[in-house]
């Protein structure tokens, strides 16, 4: 018996194996010439043969051992024809070898792949995964996927390549008609020509990778709307997986999350709503998306800017933050700054939605002043008509943050228009604990010129109130005609003669509202005067006089 086991084989590592050097000879010429190069240089029964980088490992190498100790027969079989065959390339187990050869018999299976049901075909394809460098190698991997494209063309009722670019570009409407549930609206029905999708997520993105390649639809090359969906759906699969964490930190996903990116900006607006951008995006960041592909993508997402939602702004952060504020103000920016041609309506879209989002990413506290800034001020002026919610969000973000010091608290007040607050906003801004004082006199200083346009209305209303008085009792002396005032587009007041007296007391209600307005105004005025007044004793000596209100 002992003379039977005169041969030591380590097989990667991992595993040794004691067997008869005769017996594995007679079918592998290979090992039969390592053997003879070992004995020439060392006592082969003492050290052994080591052997590295074998086709499935110790497992493979047991599955030869089998055939040769079986005098060249095994059970072969779909689970285990893509391992064999490539032990059988890896050791040189031929007719060079031995009449009766392994190589020959696994070939001879393999000839009936195209006979082959769908899922044997993706269970061969998915056992090649672990060596995928040897199957590629003997072309292995090439027939199966050829195999593979015949059964997808003949249980399809349309053709891989028939959805490019050129033909989406033509036909928006089939275009959006292949637009992706899952993109569009969260479902998970699938259409007649994804039911492969699925299947081919268990697939190891080297196989996924040559299957593109096979169509012609890898990297750059990519003008398929179908493959694209398809790569959407690969790759969201591999990042929910349970050894996600593990699968897309490798490098073997980047180019098929680039491959995807470049289809989806290739068919743009036509085939992809804001919403479905937002979904591609946060799919393809957690596979090492190249620079390239994340700056066409975000330009693509910031054309659209104005048709995003607060959920799709939203977007998981990185290094400690909850929220992705940099991508946010990028978006912002390309907005802005590459789309300068949008309407004002769009712009001022826009800062609404920015103005909800401040207050969103407020309470963060890992927050930076600088981020909430870069939020804040990246929009020009005339976003806004208000900045009343911008206030809001400072205050949010006051309250989240109570550690701030006096000069930081009066930085993160900087991105204020005081001119564009409210008299509301601008009184509670000034009985804010959180704000520091000297923000609060601005504030207050900045509304003297709304608060004397205040008074100045109130004076011409008042001495027309009175006026328009005395001509209504004029006038009923004389034929029933009334002075009814109105008001036209230049701001000036016009007297027209009615001849109808049952309008008399509408004018009455009128003008008593026009007057109930200017006491709100003088009292506000006060209100607002003795607010700056209790200020002014806050601040130093040393502030700059504040101009008189009055």
């Amino acid at each position: 018996m002992s003379e039977l086991c005169d041969l030591q084989i380590h097989i990667n590592g991992q595993h040794t194996f004691l067997l008869s050097e005769k017996i594995l000879s007679k079918y592998s010429w290979k090992l039969r010439k390592i053997i003879k190069q070992e004995k020439r240089r060392t006592q082969i029964r003492r050290s052994g043969i080591e052997i590295d980088d074998f086709p499935g490992g110790p497992d493979g190498f047991e599955q030869i051992s089998r055939f040769c100790y079986n005098n060249g027969t095994i059970s072969i079989t779909v689970e285990n024809v893509s391992l064999l065959h490539c032990c059988s390339v890896f050791l040189g187990m031929s007719e060079k070898a031995s009449p009766v050869n392994l190589l020959h018999q696994t070939e001879e299976f393999l000839d009936g792949v195209f006979y082959w049901s769908w899922n044997e075909i993706v269970t061969c394809l998915k056992n090649c995964d672990p060596f995928f460098s040897c199957a590629e190698s003997c072309g292995l991997i090439q027939k199966l996927l050829c195999s593979l494209l015949a059964k997808i063309a003949q249980n399809s009722d349309v053709s891989l390549l028939s959805f490019s670019s050129s033909s989406s570009s033509s036909s928006p409407e089939t275009a959006r008609s292949l637009n992706s549930p899952v993109i569009c609206n969260g479902s998970t029905s699938r259409k007649a020509w994804a039911w492969w999708f699925q299947d081919l997520t268990v697939l190891g993105p080297k196989i996924i990778e040559h299957f593109l390649r096979a169509l012609g639809s890898f990297g750059s090359h990519n003008n398929n709307l179908v493959l694209t969906r398809f790569l959407l759906h690969y790759l969201k699969t591999a990042l929910h997986s349970n050894d996600g964490s593990i699968r897309y930190a490798s490098t073997e996903y980047r180019g098929l999350a680039d491959t995807a990116v470049h289809g989806v900006v290739l068919m743009g607006k036509t085939a992809f709503s804001c919403r479905g951008l937002f979904w591609v995006l946060r799919i393809v960041s957690g596979f090492g998306l190249s620079r390239e592909g994340r700056a066409a993508l975000e330009r693509l997402i910031g054309g659209m800017l104005d048709q995003a939602t607060l959920d799709d702004l939203l977007v998981s952060g990185r290094n400690g933050g909850v929220y992705d504020v940099n991508l946010v103000v990028r978006l912002i920016r390309l907005f802005v700054h590459y789309y300068d041609k949008v309407s004002l309506e769009k712009m001022k879209k826009v800062g609404e939605l920015i103005d909800m989002y401040l207050g969103e990413i407020g309470p963060d506290p890992n927050l930076k002043i600088s981020k909430f800034l870069g939020v804040a001020e990246s929009l020009p002026d005339c976003a806004r008509d208000s900045f009343d919610q911008v206030y809001r969000a400072i205050d949010i973000y006051l309250q989240s943050h109570p550690c701030l010091s006096l000069e930081e608290r009066s930085r993160l007040c900087r991105c204020l228009n005081y001119e564009k607050l409210s008299l509301e906003a601008c009184k509670d801004l000034a009985k804010n604990p959180r704000i520091p004082p000297r923000i609060a006199v601005q504030a207050l200083a900045s509304q003297h010129s709304i608060i004397q346009a205040a008074e100045f209305v109130s004076e011409d209303h008042s001495s027309l109130s009175s006026n328009s008085y005395k001509c209504i009792n004029t006038s009923s002396n004389n034929n029933n005609y009334q002075m009814v005032l109105y008001e036209n587009n230049d701001n000036s007041t016009n007297l027209e003669m009615e001849s109808s007296t049952d309008d008399k007391e509408d004018v009455k209600v009128n003008l008593e509202r026009m007057q109930w307005r200017v006491v709100e105004l003088e009292k506000v005025c006060r209100e607002m005067k003795g607010q700056m007044a209790r200020m002014v004793k806050l601040t130093p000596q040393h502030t700059r006089p504040l101009p008189r209100l009055c």
